[in-house]
């Protein structure tokens, strides 16, 4: 440190002194930014304890240890807790206190939908009445309560009316109606029995805007709707947008009724307020909990299965509820889902055979394909327009500071000149606007009604590569093109018909374009695969992905291109403003599909538990497409597919039809995910015991952890042999006798104990699968064992394997 800085930091201490500021208010300036922890103590036995008591005891603890503090939520049901709004140094002295289990960071929650804004400001789409309308099997879900955490819901959308309902004399019962904003107590109709919203967590991060960010359980970004319909919106209701008609949209259970559980604001969404909704569910009893929402990452210490989230989900089994969980979009990339524990469903995502064709007719006769719901120019593809690059339509000699040098992206109607760029189609490009968030579709729309183009088309820019794209409704007739090689046919036809002079400046436009109808559906490709972005396994059980001996996802659904009901609002998503149907794409969507099939199965077999529930889905989903051929993957590139393996869509597709009638399911109780956990390598018995409650009996030998009664098999180390035990129980009305048969993972054999067996009806049967390494394997490898019954029920248990060495 020279001389001078000395001088002025002596002298800066003598004015402190003088002024009697002392270093601690100095310090004080550098405050700590406040963040959300939540907290467990230990005994979770809440029925031993009454609420006041134990709110009371957290005040205490708090006023007790900690200085700067905003108590923010006393959990009732699901654990021990509460949650707090201070600094991490503050959270750092509860960890210290006698009775305090777990402290964990608030890391957020994310709506598992593809569309984002960085994303192009694409909205996938599909609509499932074409495909997937289950609601033709058993009652509809008659009965069947399912509650969704979620943004909401637009309660005066036909989906949820409850006049559509066929027996309207049946009596209205709902449950407590939260009122507020856009949300009156007449919004609980008899569909939507229940609404309440939770945002204690979201005022806390963050400042709320009240034109969006409404006080109550009304939607106003879209997504809790839209997922709700998916599951359980009424049958019939017509898809209409843009004047055109698309097809009758119908939940897949619709005349399940549905609890709101609001959590997710437009601006913010916490842990804190998807976990009281959760605490909130257990209380109301629902039957389902649909989860589309949740972390898009692992905590960032401890077990993702003792993550508070998966421990309150774990809560909300105990009380018999099924939860649906949506796997992720974070693939096609290895162990990325967000679905970690075997007690809940974790939902991978598949397109379907339906496709939005788009087309772009050139002047010369060549059709290229592309991506859009709009309706054609004028005169469709008989009468061809002008073709215009953007570039080669700017105003002449001016400049215009609040416009981007990337002009080739149509962004801003300044920036042309419109006796060039009316009535013609423009050629623009998804350039670096587009990938550094300053482009949008929106402004090309903008762009091209206010200049009335005749339509648009958004070509892949060779120095970028290929983007990927998704049909959303466009108001003008547009086309997006996502291939270079497409583009370069394009920019070739429009080299070859324009004149230049020699300042480069296009004299005459000779290449002419049409643009076709997109809005209507086409059948027949390849179907299903599992989409890109859907996450995929192995499962791990910390940060570092440590892999678990748990299979993940469980489960494929549609979740590519799915229309459903909408928020005309549209808060997070402009370009959808003014709809009340959208077409969107995600494990979002995925995922309310099995929520709807486990309320069909709920309805007929009331007295099911969650597992047997889960199990019925995935012992009898296939692995094949409609083709017959085994379900592809799509990879990194565009159009890339590889076979998929059950890290990409887990048990397979789902089958509701067969999913009713089963045969035989794995059954696991509470008991058994307790004993999974106290098998994990290395946890601590009094951490789980205080986060659920439960007894880790070190007096007997803790079982594997592939020893949880699951419908498949997951080994991640597996070291000359292994032992692992299952027990089905016949769900079906006759006895009968089941063989087995079996696919060996590569590098291992696999044999069952008994080879064939014969139970009676509500019967179990204790099974042995012993697994042999024969050679070494530098990576995981997949089978399957099939078990046929003399009834024709047959079940499927996926096998992945780790052979690391054969002895």
């Amino acid at each position: 440190m020279g001389f001078s800085s000395t001088i002025i930091i002596l002298t800066l201490v003598i004015i402190l002194l003088f002024y009697g500021i002392s270093f601690d208010h100095l310090v004080s300036c550098f405050a700590e930014k406040r963040e959300i922890f939540l907290v467990v103590m230990e005994d979770n036995e809440l029925k031993n304890n009454k609420e006041m008591i134990m709110e009371d005891s957290h005040n205490k603890l708090l006023e007790n240890t900690i200085k700067s503090y905003t108590k923010l939520h006393s959990f009732k049901q699901i654990f021990n807790g509460f949650a707090v709004h201070t600094s991490p140094s503050q959270a750092s002295k509860l960890r210290e206190v006698d009775g305090v289990k777990l402290v964990e960071l608030d890391r957020g929650v994310r709506k598992m939908t593809t569309y984002t804004p960085e994303f192009l400001g694409l909205v996938p789409s599909n609509n499932h009445k074409y495909y997937y309308n289950y609601s033709v099997i058993g009652g509809g879900g008659e009965g069947i309560l399912i509650g969704f955490v979620d943004s909401g819901i637009y309660p005066t959308h036909p989906s949820f009316s409850f006049g559509n309902f066929d027996h309207q004399e049946e009596e209205l019962v709902c449950g407590f109606c939260e009122e507020g904003p856009f949300f009156p107590k007449a919004s609980c109709n008899g569909k939507i029995v229940s609404a309440r919203f939770f945002s204690n967590g979201a005022q806390a991060v963050a400042k709320l805007n009240s034109s969006l960010d409404f006080l109550s359980p009304f939607d106003a970004e879209g997504h809790g709707s839209h997922v709700a319909s998916i599951a359980a919106g009424n049958a019939g209701v017509p898809v209409i947008v843009n004047g055109f008609f698309y097809g009758l949209a119908s939940g897949i259970a619709p005349r399940a009724r549905i609890a709101v559980y609001k959590a997710v604001y437009p601006t913010v969404a916490t842990l804190l307020d998807v976990i009281s909704a959760i605490d909130q569910a257990v209380v109301d009893g629902v039957d389902i909990l649909a989860l589309s929402v949740g972390p898009n990452e692992p905590p960032e210490v401890g077990l993702t299965f003792l993550s508070i989230y998966d421990i309150a989900i774990l809560s909300a089994t105990r009380a018999g509820i099924l939860v649906v969980q949506a796997a992720g979009n974070n693939g096609p990339a290895r162990a990325t889902v967000v679905s970690y524990s075997p007690w809940a469903i974790g939902v991978a995502a598949s397109g379907t055979d339906r496709v939005y064709l788009a087309s772009l007719l050139l002047g010369n006769g060549q059709k290229i394909a592309g991506v859009a719901l709009s309706g054609p120019t004028l005169g469709r593809e008989f009468f061809l327009h002008k073709l215009v690059l953007a570039e080669d339509a700017k105003r002449p000699n001016e400049r215009h500071p609040n416009i981007p040098n990337y002009n080739e992206e149509c962004q801003n109607p300044e920036a042309f000149d419109p006796n060039i760029v009316e009535n013609s189609i423009v050629l623009c490009s998804f350039s670096q606007g587009f990938l550094n968030g300053t482009s949008s579709l929106k402004a090309i729309i903008h762009t091209a009604t206010t200049l009335r183009f005749m339509g648009f088309v958004l070509l892949a820019n060779p120095n970028y590569g290929d983007f990927i794209a998704e049909p959303i409704p466009f108001k003008v007739p547009g086309i997006l093109v996502p291939a270079v090689s497409d583009t370069k046919v394009i920019l070739k036809y429009y080299e070859e018909n324009t004149w230049k002079d020699r300042r480069g400046i296009v004299s005459e436009f000779k290449g002419k374009a049409g643009i076709g109808e997109g809005r209507v559906a086409s059948f027949g490709r390849q179907a299903a695969s599992v989409s890109r972005f859907s996450s995929r396994g192995p499962d791990y059980i910390n940060v570092n992905r440590t892999i678990a001996d748990v299979l993940k996802p469980d489960i494929l659904a549609p979740g590519h291109q799915i229309w459903a009901a909408w928020s005309p609002l549209s808060a997070s998503q402009p370009l959808l403003n003014g709809y009340h149907f959208a077409l969107l794409s995600g494990t979002s969507m995925a995922a309310p599909h099995i929520v709807g099939i486990a309320a069909l199965i709920k309805q007929k077999y009331p007295s099911w538990t969650p597992s047997m529930i889960a199990s019925a889905m995935s012992t009898t989903a296939t692995k094949y497409d409609m083709n017959g051929d085994l379900i592809q993957a799509e990879g990194f590139n565009l159009h890339s597919l590889y076979p998929s393996t059950p890290f990409d869509f887990g048990a397979g597709l789902v089958s509701p039809t067969n999913a009713l009638d089963p045969g035989l399911v794995f059954p696991s109780e509470y008991e058994d995910y307790i004993n999974f956990l106290c098998s994990l390598p290395g946890v601590n018995p009094t951490v789980i015991r205080s986060t659920t409650g439960g007894q880790c009996n070190a007096s007997i030998p803790q079982p594997h952890p592939a020893d949880l009664n699951l419908p498949s098999v997951t080994i991640s180390s597996l070291v000359g042999n292994q032992v692992v035990q299952r027990r089905v129980k016949n769900i079906g009305g006759k006895v009968e006798t089941y063989v087995w048969s079996v696919i060996p993972p590569n590098g291992t054999t696999v044999n069952i104990n008994p080879p064939w067996f014969t139970v009676a009806p509500e019967e179990v049967e204790n099974l042995e699968i012993q697994i042999n390494v024969t050679h070494k394997m530098d990576h995981f490898t997949f089978g399957e064992i099939i078990l046929t019954g003399s009834l024709n029920h047959i079940a499927r248990i996926p096998l992945s394997v780790m052979a690391v060495s054969a002895s």
